[in-house]
């Protein structure tokens, strides 16, 4: 019998390993990615005044169309 063998399957074992942990860090650095893009109070601070802006206009336009059926023309 020959040692051979086990010292090809040993070193297939340890890079097989090495590429686990390199996709596992791949992966951590993708999910962190991802949190940081979905972090609401971090978007409400970034995107605080296209939302006031798009909330007035929606407040205004609805203001002026329950003004308009109370009144004559």
């Amino acid at each position: 019998m020959s040692i051979q063998p086990v010292d090809d399957l040993a070193l297939k074992a340890i890079e097989q390993r090495h590429q686990l942990h390199e996709r596992a860090e791949e992966l951590k650095g993708k999910i962190q990615v991802t949190r940081e893009r979905l972090d609401v109070k971090r978007n409400a601070r970034e995107k605080f005044g296209t939302a006031a802006v798009a909330v007035a206009a929606v407040g205004l336009l609805t203001g002026f169309a329950a003004g308009g059926m109370f009144t004559q023309r």
